[in-house]
């Protein structure tokens, strides 16, 4: 059988009583009189099937249940008494939950500062970080497992149906071996590059950024050679520095400073166009808690 739903009322009089240990004084500090109180104490011990108190006429003192009890009631009550400022806080995006996917190219310097900045003016908010790929987070958004994402791909193709705001912007940088003949190189042309053997993250991943890449291969002539695929760009880079191949990344992964990996720009020949990226954040629907990090990350 459920048990009995009990009103705040009837916990506030034995509080009072509970407290004063006298009807007539719990009463008075109630503005009520001493009969109606007398008849709530004994409502409650019915509904409860406890006696609360031991009253004779000349004292009254809180029977063992009654001591059980105190505390926790005095923690009901008081976490009552401040449910209004919650639900305003709530309401005011200063209170909540947030729920943030990104790429890991945010991470190494952006994302770090937004969640300080955010911390700082919000601190009753819970944050929830997951890294995942942009497809991870389509799917994830549509079973309604996160909040906004931060995304990567070509400029000019965020994904459709969301509301965005752009981040970053920066270009394509080559990652190669510290022992390759092309890392003496201050900066490359693109001919020289062509038929080395390439890592690269699956098409499915950044679909926009992945055409991308091989758009100026293509431009140029040529067919890139994939030697090797991976998701994350920190096992991009970890796959470079085994000799696997070279890779085209953000710019941003110049601070993932892995032993025996070098970063060069591209130069050389007039016309030869190497793809940039960029950094959005996205999201469904725009909650207070949202509302107030996305002016975060704007400021």
């Amino acid at each position: 059988m459920s048990e009995p739903l009990i009103e705040l009322r009837l916990w506030r009089q034995f509080l009072a009583v509970a407290e004063a240990l006298h009807f007539g004084r719990a009463a008075r500090s109630l503005h009520m009189t001493q009969p109606p109180l007398t008849q709530g104490i004994a409502q409650l011990e019915r509904l409860l099937g406890a006696r609360l108190f031991e009253r004779t006429k000349r004292s009254v003192r809180l029977t063992p249940a009654g001591e059980a009890l105190l505390p926790q009631v005095r923690e009901l009550l008081a976490r009552a008494l401040g449910l209004p400022a919650q639900a305003r806080a709530a309401a005011g995006g200063e209170l909540g939950r947030l729920r943030i996917a990104f790429v890991s190219t945010v991470g190494f310097a952006l994302l770090p500062q937004w969640l300080r900045a955010f911390r700082a003016r919000h601190p009753q908010v819970q944050m929830e970080l997951i890294e995942a790929t942009g497809d991870v987070q389509m799917e994830a958004f549509a079973r309604g497992e996160i909040d906004a994402g931060f995304v990567l791909h070509s400029p000019d193709f965020a994904p459709a149906g969301l509301q965005h705001l752009r981040v970053a912007r920066e270009p394509l940088v080559l990652a190669l071996p510290e022992a390759h003949p092309l890392a003496r190189a201050a900066r490359l042309s693109l001919p020289a590059l062509l038929e080395e053997p390439l890592v690269i993250f699956p098409r499915r991943i950044v679909p926009s950024l992945h055409d991308a890449i091989f758009g100026m291969y293509h431009a140029a002539g040529r067919e890139p050679r994939v030697a090797q695929e991976a998701i994350q760009m920190q096992t991009i880079v970890n796959l470079v520095s085994a000799g696997l191949g070279l890779a085209w990344v953000p710019d941003s992964v110049r601070q993932f400073q892995r032993s025996g990996v070098v970063y060069r720009q591209l130069g050389g020949r007039q016309g030869t166009q190497v793809p940039s990226c960029e950094t959005t954040l996205v999201w469904d629907s725009l909650s207070p808690v949202l509302e107030r990090f996305v002016e975060c990350v704007q400021a």
